[in-house]
């Protein structure tokens, strides 16, 4: 007999194999199947992108409808189960919340949200940019301007899969602009004459000194917001560009202050990932006059090998090269640096713009309560398009109300108190795992889990096909948590840890 706990992590299973199962079709033929003017297309996209709450105002009145929309749907092997996710959703759905304001302001510019496209791909015609900002994107770093225009290689993108998810990292081998500098500033000026309440940010790139300072006039004069260098780009070809700058203070200050000589806006600092410590050329950056800070660009990377011939991917002819890695695997290495930034004594109370694997609302406030002031996004908009600006933005507005926030500066660095160094971590408790017995599905993923890579601290019963813990064998690490596919296993109370070895 299934439970009730049983039957909501079911339900969250579901969800989550559901709306990853969906094609997020550009033109959902299920909307344009629904009789009753509703758009399940919309509700699976505010499902996926962990918007649950706001999920079922797209799709209210469907339990009892035949779903025309489920015989439209596209997905392969399966339709999606529009019927049942909106009950779900339903189940869960709250009322836009009223009185938050997600305006920030970001080295003296104010925005209606902080979420930007960062410098890429994203963000490289007036056209482009145009439908972004018509979308509800606060502001976009237009694609890097260089006087070099680059050639480009083909093809130039690899994705890192694993099991049924796509799109788990994402590696480019892309240069910045390759259109002419008057090519790019026409369009920078043509989008602040027509956007002139949204940023306009102009990343540039220069090759020596008096390239920085040609580039930061030539974009000041086309009425751009704030100037940011690309000191990090990983796979840029040209000595002194990119990541083989950001990785020299000396050069990092230089170049700073060659482009401060051409401007009088704020500039800021694109920081490398690609070094041990990213303080070092912040402080430079800083120091020589920058603004405010962005991190991160991408990392550095090989991410596949064509088994056959032995070629990396991208695949150039039977070669492929080092390049930057992005996407929502790179979000830890992400969080690590803006917090190394944000903890630092000369740097804590530099407006940083964060970016590195943001996808979601969550993603964002993750960002936002380690001190960023403003988020970029790139490789999220390349897989889903820039439509998912509405559910970061009614996802971030929906988290502040829950907590009674009415602005998105009062959760900025909320999370910076709650980190230390690991050796002043707590040593002398421990956090037993609990086993909710209701809601465990009897798989023995945390058996196998802590029998193979952890302290043989679960006992697995052949007739009930149930776990249970040896809680003198336990030593805390929650493997088992983290494996259970159910929710099942959950966090006891911290107590202190008994006397004597774990075992």
């Amino acid at each position: 007999m299934t439970t009730a706990l049983q039957r909501e992590a079911l339900e969250g299973l579901c969800l989550a194999e559901e709306t990853a199962h969906c094609l997020l079709c550009y033109d959902p033929p299920c909307t344009a199947a629904c009789p009753r003017g509703q758009d399940p297309g919309r509700l699976v996209r505010a499902l996926r992108f962990e918007n649950t709450e706001g999920a079922a105002q797209f799709a209210s009145d469907c339990l009892h409808c035949p779903a025309p929309c489920e015989g439209a749907c596209l997905a392969p092997g399966r339709p999606v189960p529009i019927r049942a996710l909106a009950e779900f959703a339903g189940n869960r759905a709250k009322p836009a919340p009223e009185g938050v304001s997600l305006a920030t302001t970001f080295c003296g510019v104010p925005c209606e949200n902080p979420f930007f496209l960062s410098s890429s791909i994203v963000a490289s015609n007036y056209e482009m940019c145009a439908r972004a900002l018509r979308a509800g994107w606060a502001g976009v770093v237009f694609k890097t301007i260089g006087i070099l225009k680059p050639e480009e290689v083909s093809p130039r993108f690899d994705a890192t899969r694993k099991e049924g998810t796509p799109f788990v990292g994402f590696r480019n081998l892309e240069q910045i602009s390759e259109h002419s500098l008057e090519e790019n500033l026409q369009f920078l000026r043509d989008l602040k004459r027509d956007f002139p309440q949204k940023a306009i940010v102009a990343s540039i790139m220069g090759r020596d000194e008096d390239e920085w300072t040609t580039l930061a006039k030539a974009v000041t004069g086309a009425g751009v917001d704030i100037i940011e260098c690309n000191f990090s780009c990983p796979h840029m070809s040209g000595e002194g560009l990119g990541a083989d700058v950001g990785q020299d203070p000396a050069l990092v200050a230089r170049y700073t202050a060659a482009t401060l000589r051409g401007t009088q806006l704020p500039v800021l600092a694109k920081m490398t990932p690609n070094i041990g410590h990213m303080e070092p050329p912040a402080i430079a950056a800083v120091e020589a006059g920058a603004a405010g800070l962005a991190a991160i660009n991408t990392i550095k990377s090989i991410s596949d090998l064509n088994l056959d011939d032995y070629a990396g991917l991208p695949d150039v002819a039977g070669k492929s090269a080092v390049s930057g890695y992005s996407g929502k695997a790179v979000k830890p290495i992400a969080l690590r640096f803006i917090h190394d930034l944000k903890k630092h004594p000369r740097l804590q109370n530099v407006p940083v713009s964060g970016m590195g694997g943001i996808e979601t609302w969550r993603d964002a406030v993750e960002f936002l309560l380690l001190g960023c002031r403003n988020l970029q996004v790139t490789t999220a908009v390349m897989q889903y398009g820039y439509r998912i600006i509405d559910d970061l933005t009614d996802g971030l507005r929906r988290f502040l109300a829950a907590r009674g926030c009415r602005s998105v500066d009062e959760i900025m660095g909320l999370a910076l108190p709650h980190f230390v160094p690991a050796d002043q971590l707590d040593r002398q408790t421990i956090v037993f795992p609990r086993f909710e017995k209701a809601a465990c599905l009897g798989c023995g993923r945390c058996y196998v889990a802590c029998e193979d890579a952890g302290h043989q601290a679960i006992r697995w019963d052949e007739k009930t096909r149930r776990p249970s813990l040896i809680g003198a064998r336990c030593a805390g690490c929650h493997l088992c948590r983290l494996v259970c596919p159910s929710g099942a296993i959950t966090a006891a109370n911290r107590v202190p840890k008994p006397e004597g070895p774990a075992r």
